[in-house]
């Protein structure tokens, strides 16, 4: 599959699953209190820490591995279906404990909920790994898309009827139900059902510090919510989660999608011998001119988003979701770095830069939580500041990449994106804090119309994009 039609069919997938999730999310901030979703929120960010080990990476060595044998897939199904079961015993082992932690019931249900989940998530994660090594794009977004609306379906449902908060838990395990079942029809010949020990050792070098690596930044993005639940009350968790859930819209949006396909187009350049540090500068220059317009606008127009997507009853997230969409502008000049660190095999490195800049955000959310939310956000600002520099220096060291034309880059996608912001400003300006529900979505469909014709202006070059597009559909009214 070519990389734009692997890109159309990422957007697909994420935009489908961003809608449900996006209308998932409206319904269940006005069904729970934000106790509620504090109480599922901390109990999530515990088990994240697991979530990220739960196949020690073998399914990004599946996507990566240069020389591919039935040994070493035979392996990498062992990995999954192990990590998977010992997981689920450990999750359901330190439910009571954690309960009794946070002195809260309801997290006892909800863990084991989830330890279901991870003895079903092998039989799911491996064919996905299979698909994404061979950019079956079209097959992932049917089994995302699918889980999606079985989740929604499921954690909706039973919230109306009050269940309360373990209604998100049982939906999250429909969905892996859903999108274990779907993975059967797609599951390949060449994937075997059993186990093998040969080539495990193989496997484990590669997964083991990558995981590691994910499982440390893990605990710096949950580090907040966990502080602010232990010194500040669940409430105050629930405000932060629903600020950063709409921070993070943009994951949602663009990068989630762009990221996925990054990772097995660097790994292929990568044994191709190919530019690198073009397909790289491409990539951050697409990324962050169009982040950053984002941010931007969802700063400027953070209070009528809230009250739109959650409710007056959010309006205390408001201003934590201001610093946040800087956090997050600050954070994309570096968001490609793991992933090519990955690609390139450079593991070691992204390891010992993942623990680095772990410490620094966890610092940042422990001296910040002592300020309530806003001091929270302030903090993880300040090391997010520190953390990019750092990811940027060691990254661009590598052979084949290098710092030239970094700044070029981003300057460009920094003139494009100002421009694009002057349509939410100026809403802003117009209507302050009073701005109607409909005033996001106008900024967003007259910003992007913005965004287009000064990408042409400037010959940023995201604008090849808009003039391939145009031809295509030239060719196709012929």
């Amino acid at each position: 599959m070519s990389t734009r039609r692997a890109l159309v069919f990422s957007y697909i997938d994420r935009y489908a699953a961003l809608a449900i999730a996006i209308a998932s999310s409206m319904a269940i901030a006005r069904l729970l209190t934000p106790a509620e979703i504090g109480v599922f929120s901390v109990t999530m960010v515990l088990i994240s820490f697991t979530t990220t080990l739960r196949d020690l990476g073998s399914g990004q060595y599946l996507v990566q591995e240069r020389e591919l044998t039935p040994d070493r897939i035979r392996a990498t199904w062992t990995v999954q279906l192990l990590t998977g079961l010992v997981f689920a015993v450990a999750v359901a082992a330190a439910a009571w404990p954690v309960s009794r932690f946070y002195g809260e019931d309801r997290m006892l249900p909800i863990m084991a909920v989830v330890a279901v989940n991870f003895a079903v998530n092998p039989f799911g994660s491996m064919t996905y790994a299979w698909l994404m090594r061979h950019m079956r794009f079209e097959a992932l977004a049917v089994m995302r898309v699918t889980a999606a609306a079985t989740n929604a379906a499921i954690s909706i449902g039973l919230a109306w009827a009050g269940w309360g908060p373990i209604s998100l838990a049982l939906g999250s395990l429909a969905g892996t139900l859903a999108n274990a079942a779907v993975a059967t029809l797609y599951r390949s010949a060449e994937l075997p059902w059993w186990p093998g020990r040969r080539e495990l050792r193989r496997v484990l070098a590669f997964g083991s510090r990558l995981s590691l690596a994910g499982i440390v930044r893990t605990a710096a993005d949950g580090a907040p919510e966990l502080l602010l639940g232990k010194l500040q009350g669940m409430a105050a968790a629930g405000f932060y989660s629903r600020a950063n859930g709409l921070a993070q819209m943009f994951n949602r949006l663009m990068l989630d999608a762009a990221l996925v396909v990054a990772q097995p187009l660097f790994a292929r350049t990568v044994r191709e011998g190919g530019d690198l540090r073009w397909l790289y500068l491409r990539a951050l220059s697409y990324l962050c001119a169009i982040g950053w317009a984002f941010f931007a606008g969802l700063a400027l127009l953070a209070e009528p988003t809230v009250r739109l997507l959650y409710g007056s009853q959010w309006s205390a997230s408001v201003d934590v979701a201001r610093v946040l969409c800087a956090v997050a502008m600050m954070a994309l000049p570096a968001v490609v770095c793991p992933v090519l660190l990955t690609a390139m095999g450079a593991v070691g490195l992204q390891l010992r830069l993942s623990l680095a800049t772990s410490a620094v955000t966890v610092a940042g959310a422990a001296a910040g939580c002592l300020h309530g939310l806003i001091g929270t956000a302030v903090g993880l600002l300040l090391a997010q500041s520190l953390n990019t520099g750092l990811w940027l220096f060691y990254t661009l060291r590598q052979p084949g990449l290098g710092g030239s034309g970094l700044g070029g880059t981003l300057a460009h996608s920094a003139a494009l994106a100002g421009i694009t912001t002057l349509v939410p400003a100026a809403l802003f300006a117009t209507s302050g804090a009073a701005a109607p529900l409909w005033t996001p979505l106008a900024a967003a469909g007259v910003g992007g119309v913005v965004f287009i014709g000064a990408s042409m202006a400037l010959r940023h070059p995201i604008a090849t994009e808009w003039r391939r597009m145009a031809h295509h559909l030239r060719r196709r009214q012929a």
